[in-house]
C-alpha cells in the first residue's frame, strides 16, 4: 500500500463513475500534510468576450478521469513521490471582482503556509494576479513562464485596473515578478497598436511570438528558458488559448495560428529541473467545446505541471 494518495484506477471504478475530483484523487479541506494540491477557482467576472470559464474547473476535473498515474514519455512518477490531493474550489464572490481577489489571495496564503505547491484550475486569467500575490509573499519575486495568445499587460479594461487582460502589468508594477526571468510564449493575433508587445520587452520580458514557434520543436527554446530561470523560484501560467483553436476551441478569446498540443507539452516538460513553486491552467470555457477536448488538454497540461515539480522521481 503506497504512503501517498493515488488516483482512483479505471479497473477499480469505471472512468465514467466515481467522484469528479482532479484525476479522481482524494479531497481535503486543508493543505496540511500535502506536497502539492489541485485548486479550482471558478471565476469569470474578469473576462472580456465569451464567458463560461467559471465552469472550467468542473469540466477539467471531469475530463481528467482519463489520466493515469505514470507519465509514459518522461517516466515521471508523481504519485510515488508527493502527497497530492484536490482542495476543491475557492469560494469566490461572483458579484464583486475586487473582493474575489482578496478571497483568492487569502486562500492561497493558507495553502502555501503548509509548504504545499498549488496547481490551479481556472477560471479566467484575472485569477493569476491574486495567486502571484500569495506566491510572492512566500517566495519573493518569481520567474514566470507564461503561455498565452495575449500578453495580458493592458493598463486598464473599460477603465478597470483588474481584469483578465491586466494581470501581468499589475504583477510587474507590484514587484511580484523577477522581470529578467519572465518569458511569454505564443503571443499572436491583432492589436490596438503595432507596439502592443513592446511594453513587455521594455520590462525585460522575453517575448516569443507564435510565429517564432511555427514548424519547429520547442525543446531548444526551453533549454534557453531553463538557463534564463536558473535556480530561482518559477511560476507557470498557461492560458489554454496559447494552443491553437483547432485543438482547444473552448475558450473565450480565440486566435488562429497558435501552438500545437505537442508544443504545449514540450514547454511544460521543458521546465523539468526548475524550482517550480506553482502553476495554473486558465481560460477553459466549456460552453464553447461540448466535446470536452479543450478541458482534456487543460487537465493533461496540469498533470504535466505536477510531473515537473521538485521532488518528483523518474522511473528507470
Amino acid at each position: 500500500m503506497s504512503e501517498f494518495n493515488q488516483p482512483l484506477g479505471g479497473n477499480e471504478m469505471p472512468r465514467f463513475g466515481g467522484l469528479a475530483t482532479m484525476m479522481r484523487l482524494p479531497t481535503q479541506t486543508s493543505a496540511a500534510g500535502l506536497d502539492a494540491a489541485f485548486v479550482g477557482v471558478p471565476l469569470d467576472v474578469g473576462t472580456s468576450n465569451r464567458p463560461g470559464t467559471r465552469l472550467g474547473p468542473r469540466q477539467i476535473r471531469d475530463e481528467s478521469r482519463m489520466l493515469r498515474p505514470y507519465n509514459m514519455a518522461t517516466r515521471a512518477a508523481p504519485f510515488d513521490s508527493l502527497q497530492v490531493a484536490d482542495l476543491g474550489d475557492v469560494p469566490v464572490n461572483t458579484f464583486h471582482l475586487p473582493k474575489s481577489m482578496d478571497i483568492i489571495t487569502s486562500f492561497y496564503d493558507e495553502v502555501l503556509a503548509h509548504g504545499c505547491t498549488p496547481l490551479t484550475l481556472g477560471g479566467d486569467h484575472t485569477v493569476t494576479l491574486p495567486i502571484l500575490r500569495a506566491i510572492a509573499k512566500r517566495h519573493g519575486p518569481v520567474g514566470l513562464i507564461h503561455i498565452d495568445a495575449h500578453a495580458d499587460v493592458n493598463d486598464h479594461m473599460f477603465g478597470e485596473p483588474i481584469a483578465h487582460g491586466t494581470p501581468f502589468r499589475r504583477a510587474q508594477e507590484e514587484g511580484l515578478l523577477d522581470s529578467h526571468r519572465v518569458v511569454q510564449i505564443g503571443l499572436r493575433g491583432t492589436g490596438y497598436a503595432a507596439d502592443d508587445f513592446d511594453w513587455c520587452r521594455e520590462q525585460g520580458f522575453r517575448v516569443v511570438t507564435a510565429e517564432q514557434c511555427w514548424y519547429k520543436s520547442l525543446e531548444p527554446l526551453m533549454a534557453e528558458v531553463r538557463e534564463q530561470m536558473g535556480n530561482g523560484p518559477v511560476y507557470i501560467s498557461f492560458d489554454i488559448d496559447g494552443l491553437d483553436p483547432s485543438v482547444a476551441p473552448g475558450t473565450g478569446t480565440v486566435e488562429m495560428g497558435g501552438l500545437t498540443s505537442a508544443q504545449g507539452l514540450e514547454i511544460v516538460r521543458g521546465a523539468w529541473g526548475l524550482n517550480i513553486v506553482g502553476g495554473d491552467l486558465m481560460e477553459v470555457s466549456p460552453p464553447y467545446d461540448p466535446s470536452g477536448n479543450t478541458a482534456l488538454m487543460g487537465a493533461t497540461l496540469l498533470y504535466e505541471m505536477l510531473c515537473v515539480l521538485p521532488g518528483v522521481m523518474r522511473r528507470d
